[in-house]
């Protein structure tokens, strides 16, 4: 059975509601609109059904995606108090977690990038913070969990090339194996963070500083501006800085203000909070139209890919949970969480419909799914995972919540420092790579790299 009764009950009163009529100083209005998109986000997941794979959604999201869904509906339960996902959260974050307990299951290992398994990891992270509950004692804990793929982080730190940082490919016959980009080391940063405030274990803040000084002398942060960059490529012939991608994206930008906002709150260092200001005023500006969170690279020019579609959602979650541990801060992103919340609520009116080629239906309440861009007013015709996704960040994030715990302020997680540091395949060296991997990964990311690169010659031209 896909859905409870439990489920369909919740649905069928929050469909009364088709218009998601919100005032964002309602909590039951916001509650109730948030239930729909929840409801309808979940119409879209197969995981939880007889014979298919938890922790996976329908073609052609890739797998990261469900591990940032995730992460929202775990969100969604400590901002709301609805219990009504648990179980199948709870069930694709421990499939996932793979036989080797570090979320390279063998599934996905031929296909994951450093950016796939960082963002299961930050998921995790969050359980550990919300107080999830805990798997039993034979499953897979969610801080040992986010500790595996630390340490398996730190084992592919490259310093031979561009001076430092991981690649964006965990294998070289990836073609994204020669690219370093600030996805995959912002994730190593913003776990690194996290764990230490965490676990209040100071080596974790060294690696942070690494990643982070890293990031900044290559020129991929520019810390004065508060500018993230995409990445560099490695050459053979050239410095790494002298092929730069220089495209901004929210989720970049937010996955470094977190991590900064986390470490201030845990080493009280000036430096922290600084480069957090910076990090928060420049994304403000650059990823808001009237207040309203958008995808300013493509958005406008309605050329992002399914997996750009997901950043801004992402990006609230960043904004949010950075208030929390930099109160000051709610003054400027409290504004932008409920111009938000309002713009998406009135983008969750369409009927679902057709949907794009190759891609599954709508299948919640009518007339309740979600469009992509908010700046309008009204939905915009599209409808899908990342859209029902972002609406969900957007009504989840305007209500308040008690901020991440450690484990001093009431942090249950079980942990393993040395979880993930036994298998040296998981970090430096690899299987031979036979035909039929190198042809199908290599299809794979020239898909993803043709996509960016489209999307930079649309914009030029």
């Amino acid at each position: 059975m896909k859905l409870s009764g439990v489920l369909a009950k919740l649905g069928m009163a929050a469909s009364m509601a088709r218009a998601l009529d919100i005032q964002v100083d309602n909590k039951d209005s916001i509650k109730e609109a948030a239930g729909t998109v929840a409801f309808g986000l979940m119409s879209y997941y197969s995981g939880n059904e007889t014979g298919d794979v938890p922790g996976n959604l329908p073609a052609p999201y890739y797998w990261w995606v469900c591990g940032g869904m995730m992460g929202h509906l775990i969100d969604y339960w400590h901002y709301t108090g609805d219990e009504s996902y648990n179980d199948a959260v709870k069930q694709a974050l421990v499939h996932q977690a793979g036989e080797d307990e570090d979320y390279m299951p063998a599934n996905q290992t031929r296909q994951l990038g450093n950016d796939d398994q960082g963002y299961w990891a930050m998921t995790a992270m969050t359980a550990a913070e919300r107080v999830f509950p805990d798997p039993p004692d034979d499953q897979p804990q969610w801080l040992a969990l986010v500790q595996a793929v630390f340490n398996e982080f730190v084992g592919r730190w490259d310093e031979e090339h561009c001076g430092g940082g991981m690649r964006w490919q965990i294998f070289s016959f990836n073609i994204g194996w020669r690219y370093k980009n600030s996805v995959s080391n912002g994730c190593f940063f913003n776990i690194a963070a996290r764990l230490a405030r965490y676990t209040g274990n100071d080596s974790y803040v060294e690696w942070a500083d690494t990643v982070w000084d890293w990031e900044s002398k290559l020129g991929l942060i520019d810390e004065a501006k508060g500018i993230v960059k995409d990445g560099v490529t490695i050459h053979d012939d050239k410095p790494c800085r002298d092929d730069m991608d220089t495209n901004e994206w929210s989720y970049n930008s937010g996955t470094f203000l977190l991590g900064c906002a986390a470490l201030f709150d845990f080493t009280e260092d000036g430096k922290w909070k600084k480069r957090a200001d910076s990090l928060l005023d420049h994304g403000l500006k650059k990823f808001t139209e009237g207040q309203v969170v958008y995808e300013q690279y493509c958005e406008k020019h309605n050329i992002c890919d399914d997996d750009q579609r997901t950043f801004k959602g992402y990006y609230l979650r960043t904004l949010s949970t950075s208030a929390q541990l930099i109160p000051e801060y709610k003054d400027k992103v409290k504004p932008v969480l409920a111009k938000s919340a309002e713009a998406a609520a009135k983008s969750c009116s369409g009927p679902g419909g057709e949907p794009e080629p190759n891609h599954p239906a709508f299948s919640g309440h009518p007339d309740t799914s979600c469009g992509f861009s908010w700046l309008g007013g009204k939905n915009d015709g599209t409808s899908g995972v990342p859209q029902q996704m972002n609406a969900l960040a957007a009504l989840t994030y305007v209500l308040d919540a008690k901020p991440p715990v450690s484990k001093d302020t009431g942090g249950t997680s079980k942990g393993d420092p040395n979880a993930g540091t036994t298998d040296e395949e998981k970090t430096r060296s690899f299987e031979p790579i036979t035909t039929g991997d190198r042809v199908g990964a290599g299809f794979l990311t020239t898909l993803v790299l043709a996509g960016v690169i489209g999307g930079c010659s649309f914009l030029i031209m």
